[in-house]
């Protein structure tokens, strides 16, 4: 009660200054609240007033207006929207005596009603007006949002139809006609192919005649497109019913068919599979429909999702947010439980992500798997998320289908208007456990007790239209009957054919893009450019405007660019930047991500310069010659998220295999926080799905004594995810490689995600650096040879990958052991084999192979490698730190002397003696930017 005395009290002192302002000065005011005191007769018959006291009858008005404001903000609570319990109390409640108004009130006119749209009337009829707005089927939370237009527009749009929707005949019978195949599907599955894992939409068929209409309706507002992301809960259905995938093949998927030994797909479960595919809606227009495959991890989807919408966005619609648009669809537990719907929500109106607002759609079930509401949060609603970002939420009976369409109408036009995220949060429940096997009253007897009783949403709304007279009493039988002759039909068809072939998404801009086969990885492609075209690049790129004042700092680093050209000695970050520039300007969009990506985490980008003394922006990227033909350099700083951020740039990538799409770690270990997008997409869509995809992982990788957390990016993980050719897991070692291998991405008719671990101390190292011309007359080398030893005075081969090789090398010139050649593995997987055994052709008077890497031995590419290496026979030994359950040391010393030992431990003498004691130069340190 204190609260909403306070909230009382701050109202009354609000619009009593008002008052006074209006005695003073009518015109001082706002029109609506001049209307509003216009209606008071305070010299007639009212009471007498000392100077400057509010008259009693203002008193209650503002009594009334408190009243209003009560229902707008707490009306939710109060609400008709469980269909199958009741619902939780709320104190205080909307009595009138909350608001200090009573029964003898009811009568009396008040001004206030112009507040609602009604004039001045009798309390009754207000209080009926906001009863029937806020307190029936659909329960509205809007008052939080801050933008006066915004809250206005509810207020007007809702009142003004008392949250009560008005359908014509056509409407009514689609929504019947949807709710019938939403129903009789799930039978007829459930009778047809008994004891199979569906996870049923019953309970919750209302979901699909709200989907219908969020196509028609959508259309009708100027969206062609939608992406829907949801879970396995009545996914089949909406491919059946919404998405219009066969039944025949439906079925097909259910009697087991669609495999395929000569291929190498390994296929997913059925409700698991997406399906995209073009629909007409009653007014003739087209609208694609694309619902993305998803894993059993629920809300994985969320940013797969967001990151096709705005790719589309960006290169279908032209920016225009306005023709497509996302559709998530929850669930209460997951939607409240799992992190990833917090950082998708983040996104919303960040720059580099948002889409122009997203539809997300709770299916309420009320229970998790086994877990009640109340162990599943803290919350009062599954969707208090959506008060982050302001987003307006729409609580509505599951039952009542027409207000679940009535208030999806207001999300549409609200989405369209504004560009916001808005939520239907669809109370609902679950017929049967967690899947059709499941028993649930083990855990809710009560609930599945009242559930056991309850009709189907069809049914209940076949008996409202048969009351109100408004369809035949047999409509609905016949809808039922000729349905599942149809079901039947296609049931006996899919167990005559032998053909099936699912659907995958390749069209539009997958066009010309075909699948990889194993001789593609035996030797890359040309990506070589003139040095013509590099030099124009190069130019571009380290030159700064001469009419902006810049850092000193900058100024020194861009003049040591152009003498890096001048010196025919290219860093890191020349090549890089050299690599965006010339695919930029073969038309090619490269949009880049992550933490710090525009300065980079480790201060060797500078892709975007900031003016001194103000936020403007300067990109050299944007300025290349051509600009008639450069495509769009996109780069942005993201927010602080691993798993969020890289779905949303591999879904980026997954609509769109023409551009470079790339995201970047700001040390290469946090990329085990999108742990799930790399295991349920990155390293297995191909094989699931067969779903290919180009997106590129920089993850900054090496030991130079920064500790656990920031020395390795945990190769062995995707190493041990390779098979089948669905990844590249490269170290690169020359800026020139690196160049050509992000060219490589572009060059090649096929795409495959890329993940590179990156340099840190490499970025200055002043070896680590490439002519102009490995530029221009090579290629990515997966394998590069020792260049300074002789073939054949050569007795150990010491093969290695990344950074390590500049502490190998150091100690080869050092002691002068050209008796052992250093081989650079640049390529992990897919392992060059041909090129290797090349290599072991070459040296055939060496007698020992070594592998040696900075990680310890249970880590790294070394449990990879041994195991490919049986292949190829040779008795490859490692060297590495020893096994251990950390990643690295977190004492500095024991570091140095872990390195010493690693690079000694390869040229020790080979008949074993004591490794000679010698100093060796190690990489530089790299500063912790934690």
């Amino acid at each position: 009660m204190d609260n909403l005395s306070y909230l009382s009290n701050a109202h009354s002192s609000y619009i009593d200054s008002l008052y006074q302002l209006y005695k003073e000065n009518p015109e001082s005011i706002d029109f609506g609240w001049q209307k509003f005191f216009e209606g008071f007769d305070f010299g007639k018959g009212s009471e007498t007033t000392s100077a400057g006291e509010t008259p009693q009858n203002l008193l209650k008005e503002i009594n009334v207006m408190n009243m209003i404001y009560g229902y707008r903000q707490r009306g939710h609570l109060f609400t008709n929207t469980n269909p199958v319990r009741e619902r939780r109390k709320y104190f205080p409640g909307k009595e009138l005596e909350t608001f200090g108004l009573n029964d003898n009130d009811l009568d009396t006119v008040f001004n206030a009603g112009i507040e609602v749209g009604l004039g001045p009337v009798k309390l009754r009829e207000i209080q009926a007006l906001l009863e029937q707005t806020y307190c029936q089927s659909i329960g509205a939370e809007f008052v939080y949002i801050r933008n006066p237009e915004k809250l206005n527009w509810f207020k007007k749009r809702m009142e003004s139809e008392r949250n009560t929707p008005n359908l014509t005949l056509d409407t009514k019978k689609q929504i019947l006609k949807k709710l019938n195949e939403a129903v009789v599907f799930e039978s007829f599955l459930g009778t047809k192919f008994l004891g199979q894992k569906r996870f049923s939409l019953e309970g919750a068929e209302s979901l699909i005649p709200v989907l219908d209409f969020v196509i028609e309706r959508g259309a009708d507002l100027g969206i062609e497109e939608f992406v829907i992301g949801m879970a396995h809960r009545g996914r089949l259905n909406v491919l059946a019913n919404i998405m219009h995938k066969t039944y025949k093949d439906i079925f097909a998927e259910f009697e087991g068919k669609g495999y395929d030994e000569t291929k190498p797909y390994g296929g997913d479960v059925k409700y698991h599979l997406g399906f995209s595919t073009d629909v007409q809606t009653k007014a003739g227009k087209k609208v694609h429909l694309s619902l993305c495959p998803n894993p059993s991890h629920l809300e994985t989807v969320d940013p797969i999702v967001e990151g096709i919408s705005r790719s589309k966005i960006d290169f279908k619609y032209d920016g225009d947010n306005s023709r497509i648009a996302p559709i998530l669809i929850h669930g209460d537990a997951s939607i409240a439980g799992q992190g990833i719907v917090y950082e998708v929500l983040q996104m919303a109106k960040l720059d580099g992500y948002k889409t122009g607002g997203t539809i997300h759609l709770v299916i309420n079930n009320q229970v998790g798997f086994t877990t009640n509401y109340k162990d599943a949060r803290s919350s009062s609603y599954c969707t208090d998320l959506a008060k982050i970002t302001l987003s307006p939420v729409f609580h509505v009976n599951g039952d009542d289908v027409e207000a679940l369409i009535y208030a999806v109408n207001i999300a549409l036009e609200y989405r369209q208007k504004y560009k916001n995220d808005v939520f239907i949060d669809m109370l609902c429940y679950r017929r049967y456990g967690h899947n059709e096997a499941d028993e649930p009253k083990f855990t809710q007897p009560l609930l599945y007790k009242a559930i056991e009783q309850h009709p189907n949403p069809r049914e209940i709304y076949n008996k409202k239209l048969l009351d109100s007279g408004t369809v035949d009493a047999s409509l609905a039988k016949e809808m039922e009957k000729d349905f599942r002759s149809l079901l039947q039909e296609r049931l006996n068809e899919s167990k005559e054919s032998k053909e099936y072939q699912p659907n995958v998404m390749f069209s539009g801009a997958w066009n010309g893009i075909r699948m990889s086969k194993p001789e593609d990885f035996d030797i890359s492609p040309d990506t070589a450019v003139s040095k013509e075209e590099l030099l124009a690049v190069a130019t571009t790129i380290t030159t700064l405007p001469s009419d902006k004042k810049i850092f000193r700092k900058i100024e020194k680093l861009f003049e040591d660019r152009r003498n890096m050209v001048k010196n025919n000695s290219l860093d890191w970050a020349m090549g890089e930047l050299l690599a965006y520039g010339t695919l930029l300007s073969e038309g090619f969009r490269v949009r880049l991500s992550g933490q710090d990506v525009e300065r980079g985490t480790f201060s060797h980008r500078h892709a975007v310069i900031k003016i001194e003394d103000s936020e403007e922006e300067f990109i050299p990227l944007q300025q290349l010659p051509n600009q008639d033909l450069q495509a769009k350099f996109d780069i942005y700083n993201s927010h602080l998220s691993e798993y969020g951020v890289l779905g949303f740039e591999y879904g980026y990538a997954l609509a769109n295999p023409h551009s470079l799409t790339i995201w970047e770690a700001q040390f290469g270990d946090f990329v085990n926080g999108a742990q799930i997008i790399l295991d349920q997409y990155l390293v297995s869509a191909e094989t699931k799905w067969q779903r290919s995809n180009g997106v590129v992982l920089l993850l900054p990788h090496g030991y130079e004594g920064q500790g656990p957390e920031h020395s390795s990016a945990r190769m062995e993980r995707f190493l041990e995810s390779c098979a089948d050719y669905n990844i590249q897991v490269v170290n690169c070692t020359t800026p020139a490689n690196y160049f050509h291998l992000l060219r490589r991405q572009l060059k090649r008719d096929f795409r495959k995600p890329l993940v590179v671990f990156t340099p840190k101390s490499l970025l200055r190292n002043s070896l680590c650096v490439s002519p102009i011309e490995d530029f221009t007359e090579a290629r990515f080398q997966e394998v590069i040879d020792d260049s300074i030893v002789k073939p054949n005075e050569v007795k150990r081969v010491v093969f290695c990958t990344g950074k390590v090789y500049y502490d190998l090398r150091e100690k080869q010139k050092v002691d002068s052991r050209y008796d052992v050649a250093i081989v650079r593995l640049e390529q992990i997987y897919p392992l060059p084999i041909k090129q290797l055994e090349g290599i072991q052709n070459k040296y055939n008077k060496a007698k020992e192979f070594y592998w040696v890497q900075e990680e310890p031995e249970n880590m790294g590419a070394w449990p990879f490698l041994c195991r490919k290496f049986r292949s190829i026979d040779v008795n490859l030994q490692v060297i590495s730190r020893k096994e251990s359950s950390s990643t690295a040391t977190g004492y500095a010393k024991q570091h140095v002397s872990q390195q010493l030992y690693i690079i000694g431990k390869a040229f020790e003498d080979l008949a074993g003696k004591e490794m000679k004691k010698s100093v060796i130069k190690t990489t530089q340190k790299v500063v912790d930017v934690d």
